[in-house]
Formats: C-alpha cells, sequence, structure tokens
C-alpha cells in the first residue's frame, strides 16, 4: 500500500506537463523530396516568430495521429530556429474514460456527462493549468483536441495568444457536449479545423482556420525500406509474403469498425482463397476504449489463423507499420466516422491502393480514380477488395496515382507552412 508521500507524488506528477525531449531536424533535409522553394517559404514564414516562445500540449506521446504529426513538426520547428516545447497531459484511467467519452459525443456518440464527471474533467484540467503557470510565460499556444481544452480557461495571462486544434470529426455532435465545451473553447484566439464541414455553428462566429495533417515522408513510419527489411518484419510478425495480405493499421476503435473489417475480409477470402488479414493497433495512453475493443478483436479471431492482431505493444512499431503498408496488396480504413485518417496518406506514399468509407477527410485524400476506391457499404468493400487482388495492374496504376496526390498535397512542409502563417498571424 502506498504512504502518503507517494500519493502526494503521483498527485503532482498527475498535474504536470510532461515534456517530449526532441532534437531538431534540419528542414534542408526534405529537398530530397519537395522542391527547394518550399523549403525557402518556410523559412521565410518562420522569420517573424523568431524569439516567440510557443507551447504544443496533447494528451499522449504515442499512439494516434495527434502524437504522430507533433513527433515530426517540433522538431522541425526548431529546425528553423524556433522556441518550441511539446508537453503531454497526464492523467488518471478515469480522467482518460471522461475525454474518450467526450471524444465520442463530440462525433456523436450518446454520452452523459453527469456533473461529477464534468467536475473531473474541470478540476484535472485546472490543475494542469496551474502547472502550467510554474512553466513561465509562453507567447503561443497550441492545444490539441478535447482532453486539455479547459487549460485556457484556467490560464488567464499564461500565453499571449492560444489556439485550439481539433482533430476529430464534430459535424454532428451531442448537443450536451457541445454546449459544454463550446464556452471553454470560444476563449481561444483560434480555432483550426481539419474540414469546414466539421466546424459547428455554434463556433462560427470566432476566428478560423482550417488545416490538413500530413504525413512525414522522412520518418520511420515513411520512410524507403529495403525488400529485406519489410520480409523479416512481416515474416516476424507470421504472415507469409506467398499470399495477399490486406491490412487496417489504426487504433483499435469503434468508430474504425474493426469488427466490421473482420467480417469484410471472411467475404473477401471465399472468393480469393489464401487471402490473410492484419489488423494493427496504435494503442494509446488516452484511450482506454482501445484495450476493451481489442479484447472484442481478440476474441472474434481467436480460432481464425488468417487474421493476424499485432500492436505496439507486440513489437510493431512505427517501422514495423511501414512494412506492413508496404507488404499489403490493399490496406482497408473502413471507418464510420473520420477526423481524417492519416493512415490513408501513409499507405498511398507506398504506392499501395487502399479500401475506405466515404467519411471524414478520407475523400480529400482518395479523389476519383486516384489512391484507390471510396466505398458506403460493406457489400461495396468486398466488391472493391476482390477487384484490387485479382487486378494487380490496376491496383498499381491507382496507388501511384495516390503517391502523387499525396507528394503534392498532404506532406508536412504543408502542414509547417500552414502552421506557421497561422502562429505568424496571432503574433
Amino acid at each position: 500500500m502506498l504512504d502518503d508521500s507517494c500519493v502526494s507524488v503521483r498527485r503532482e506528477e498527475e498535474r504536470m506537463l510532461h515534456r517530449v525531449d526532441l532534437t531538431p531536424k534540419d528542414p534542408d533535409l526534405y529537398r530530397r523530396v519537395v522542391d527547394a522553394k518550399v523549403i525557402a517559404e518556410l523559412e521565410r514564414l518562420a522569420a517573424p516568430l523568431q524569439g516567440a516562445r510557443v507551447l504544443q500540449v496533447n494528451a499522449t506521446a504515442y499512439g494516434g495521429g495527434v502524437s504522430t504529426l507533433l513527433r515530426s513538426l517540433v522538431p522541425l520547428y526548431r529546425g528553423l530556429g524556433l522556441d518550441v516545447d511539446w508537453r503531454v497531459m497526464p492523467g488518471t484511467p478515469d480522467f482518460f474514460a471522461v475525454t474518450k467519452g467526450l471524444h465520442n459525443a463530440l462525433q456523436g456518440a450518446a454520452f452523459d456527462l453527469t456533473p461529477e464527471r464534468r467536475e473531473l474533467y474541470l478540476s484535472h484540467n485546472r490543475e494542469v493549468a496551474a502547472a502550467l503557470g510554474g512553466e513561465g510565460r509562453y507567447d503561443l499556444v497550441v492545444v490539441h483536441d478535447p482532453q486539455p481544452a479547459a487549460i485556457r480557461h484556467f490560464s488567464d495571462g499564461v500565453g499571449a495568444r492560444w489556439v485550439w486544434r481539433c482533430h476529430i470529426d464534430t459535424s454532428h455532435p451531442d448537443p450536451a457536449a457541445l454546449a459544454f465545451l463550446e464556452p471553454l473553447v470560444a476563449q481561444y484566439d483560434a480555432l483550426v479545423y481539419t474540414m469546414d464541414a466539421f466546424v459547428p455553428a455554434e463556433l462560427r462566429g470566432r476566428p478560423l482556420r482550417i488545416i490538413a495533417p500530413a504525413i512525414d515522408p522522412l520518418s520511420p513510419k515513411s520512410l524507403p525500406l529495403p525488400a529485406e527489411l519489410i520480409a523479416g518484419i512481416v515474416e516476424w510478425a507470421g504472415v507469409s509474403l506467398d499470399r495477399p495480405l490486406i491490412s487496417q493499421i489504426s487504433r483499435f476503435d469503434p468508430w474504425k469498425d474493426p469488427l466490421g473489417v473482420i467480417e469484410v475480409f471472411r467475404r473477401v477470402r471465399e472468393r480469393v482463397p489464401g487471402v490473410q488479414l492484419a489488423l494493427v493497433g496504435q494503442m494509446a495512453l488516452d484511450d482506454p476504449q482501445g484495450w476493451a475493443m481489442l479484447r472484442q478483436i481478440q476474441d472474434e479471431t481467436r480460432d481464425d489463423d488468417d487474421i493476424h492482431v499485432l500492436t505496439n505493444f507486440t513489437g510493431i512499431d512505427d517501422v514495423g507499420v511501414n512494412a506492413f503498408q508496404r507488404a499489403s496488396s490493399v490496406v482497408l480504413q473502413k471507418s464510420i466516422r473520420e477526423g481524417f485518417g492519416l493512415v490513408v496518406s501513409e499507405s498511398l506514399w507506398k504506392g499501395t491502393p487502399v479500401v475506405a468509407g466515404r467519411t471524414g477527410g478520407i475523400p480529400m485524400q482518395m479523389p476519383e480514380g486516384v489512391g484507390g476506391y471510396l466505398v458506403d457499404t460493406a457489400e461495396e468493400c468486398v466488391e472493391r477488395t476482390v477487384e484490387l487482388l485479382r487486378d494487380r495492374a490496376a491496383a498499381a496504376r491507382l496507388g501511384e496515382a495516390g503517391r502523387r496526390h499525396v507528394r503534392e498535397h498532404f506532406l508536412i512542409t504543408r502542414l509547417l507552412a500552414d502552421e506557421l502563417r497561422l502562429l505568424g498571424s496571432l503574433c
């Protein structure tokens, strides 16, 4: 049993904003994938921000799209000579259970935001805001998603200008959840959404920017890999390279419909014997629902040797994800609701065709005839997947078109330029 001093230390740690230690990355390295004028534009946009202190805040340092973005963006900011910190909001399991429920409610799910849950959310944000006040003054603070959204409310005088970055689809939120969050985020100096369609009417009067996410082509998740390494990783995980492979790579989340993916796979297997399925899940500290979903998937697939359930906790890190996306014949992203779906661009960057739900930011990444197929039903998903497995020449053409589209629209250098313009306008 913990003594009082240990409990006190733990509570103090729960209030602290943990700093993610990252080294600067020279933007010139990206000349191998973008024009020199792109790098020159980044340097021009960064110049007015020299000397400003910038803070990025989110709820986890691993797992999920936000941490992936910050892991690449913050070193690039520093490589441009800017003073940018990334700090992670800690929390108890009870706190993250509430924020996951709030997250789902903002995407349209039912969630009873009881007075006790409201108080837990607000009191924890209040404590974290107090810890932030002890870190010294920042000139710009960018807060990501609902978990730390109330920090601004409790941080008068800490940070001259504040940005709230919403990465989820809030186009049809639960009214009670939105009514709770709206006065908190209305205090920010600017709001950033992935798509205009995601912006609730209640927030339309605020300063607003639309900025889509992007992939880092020089990250371990997207770097070119030699065939020998790809084979070694995939076969080590128990998957045969002599048989076609379908993969879905995402958090284990009901919105990603992993159980629906299993159903589609089994129907595809009836028509394409020998096909395999890999469900690669990125587990995250701020997503307690993911572990329950993982158990459901394991129970459903326990006796099916053609289905492989893999996670970052069982050895499939970013390089492993990269290898699976490259080894796959088809990547599925059968999302029901999606903020952006960064794994779509990740897969297309490797030239791998994608069959994906027509939702959220996915159609931005896969216009008609580019990258693969958008589907609305399970039957369509089966048909299009079978088509790509059987016609490998067509699959290769779609994948290559998708890679070109990602190069033009969804590389990290474009995202960095968009953010620099936003921060420069606030300064």
